[in-house]
């Protein structure tokens, strides 16, 4: 079944790569959505796809180079919007 995540990343996941991280690992895994800074200091990212593929998409961002950045993953589960067609960072 379709689902979307709605995540909010805190810790020092600016200015590292880590958006660039999580467009590989989501395009990696077959997720869409996007992915962007925010101006308090966390990364907002909204990812859609099987559910599968999200639990498998949050754990690599869990376990991969981008960990030791990550003070706390604030994670919500919906159903999906179905209006995305591929992954993409976007800017403010």
């Amino acid at each position: 079944m379709i689902k979307q995540i709605h995540v909010l990343y805190s810790g020092r996941v600016q200015g590292v790569g880590f958006r660039f991280t999580a467009e590989e690992t989501a395009r990696q895994v077959g997720a869409v959505g996007w992915v962007r800074n925010l101006r308090d200091g966390r990364v907002e990212l909204v990812a859609e796809g099987e559910e599968a593929v999200l639990k498998k998409f949050l754990q690599a961002m869990r376990a991969g180079p981008m960990r030791n950045f990550i003070k706390a993953a604030e994670v919500s589960w919906s159903e999906t919007t179905d209006g995305f067609k591929e992954f993409e960072i976007r800017y403010f």
